[in-house]
């Protein structure tokens, strides 16, 4: 009995040191940023049957001494992100609107967002197209009838960017895996707990990526066109002139003119008309007073 209990124990402890050992392996292979061919070796291994392809779907070709092994992405993997904004000046603010946005929607685009303003009668709408309908809507837009004023268009290359995070997420993903089945051989609560928070923390990891995966990819794939409508300066002429408007100005005039008369005869009545008699008495006691003042004074000559 005891030499059965001692080999028992040999065994749980050896068991224990090889899940402690994979779980060494993965934590040192899930910090390698290129650690996606070993994964899917060990994942081969385990299934006994070749598993998919190794991430970057590669078949042998990899080691033609290229370097990193990365493939330059052809003109149809290109991820760029287009935006772009166009005033213009249009006799009919309302009917060019629901031009704009008609094409939007013909382009399989929609209207993200839109303004309009009722003191100047301008309107502005955020578009969202398809990126290969964009210099089409360029187009359709020169094409309203009006006058372009301003146009600025913008395009950023994102494709390596969204290669890269296509990649980590990959490898991440295949360290899941292998978190996953440490977890159903692991048997200590310590082994459990270690492999459990590293899981969480790779699943965290990937929900990150594949956000900032689905946000690129989705201002790829459409792009942002900001549109301005404003009245053409002729209308705006015609549409200023209010003869009413006119009336209360002229009174609104009327009433300052009053104001600022009142406010100088308050200022003359409380400030400068004190000053002046002051002044006046003043010149009259020394002209009344002063010895000899009067008498410098020259009379007329009696006839």
């Amino acid at each position: 009995m005891p030499t059965a209990d001692r080999r028992s124990t040999r065994h749980s402890s050896a068991k224990s040191l090889a899940i402690f050992s994979l779980l060494i392996l993965a934590l040192a292979v899930a910090a390698c940023g290129s650690a996606a061919g070993i994964f899917q070796n060990v994942g081969d291994n385990l299934q006994g049957d070749g598993g998919p392809a190794p991430v970057g779907g590669s078949s042998g070709e990899g080691d033609d001494g290229s370097g990193g092994g990365e493939r330059p992405a052809s003109l149809a993997d290109q991820r760029i992100i287009k935006t772009g904004e166009i005033s213009l000046e249009v006799p009919d603010v309302t009917t060019a609107v629901a031009r704009v946005r008609a094409m939007a929607l013909d382009l399989g685009g929609y209207v993200g967002g839109s303004q309009s303003g009722t003191r100047d009668e301008a309107a502005t709408l955020t578009l969202r197209i398809p990126a290969n309908t964009f210099d089409e809507a360029i187009s359709r837009l020169h094409a309203l009838d009006g006058d372009v004023v301003i146009e600025a268009t913008q395009e950023q290359d994102v494709t390596s960017t969204v290669v890269d995070l296509e990649a980590r997420i990959a490898n991440l993903q295949a360290s899941e895996t292998q978190y996953r089945l440490l977890l159903g051989q692991a048997v200590k609560i310590e082994d459990i707990l270690a492999v459990q928070t590293r899981l969480d923390d790779v699943r965290g990891q990937i929900e990150q990526l594949q956000a900032q995966h689905k946000e690129l990819t989705g201002l790829a794939d459409l792009s942002t066109l900001t549109v301005t409508l404003i009245p053409t300066a002729l209308q705006q002429a015609a549409g200023s002139w209010d003869p009413g408007k006119t009336v209360s100005d002229a009174f609104a005039s009327l009433v300052d003119v009053g104001q600022a008369i009142g406010d100088g005869g308050i200022w003359f009545a409380i400030v400068w008309l004190p000053v002046l008699i002051g002044l006046g008495i003043v010149v009259l006691l020394v002209w009344r007073f002063v010895p000899g003042l009067r008498s410098r004074v020259p009379r007329e000559p009696k006839v």
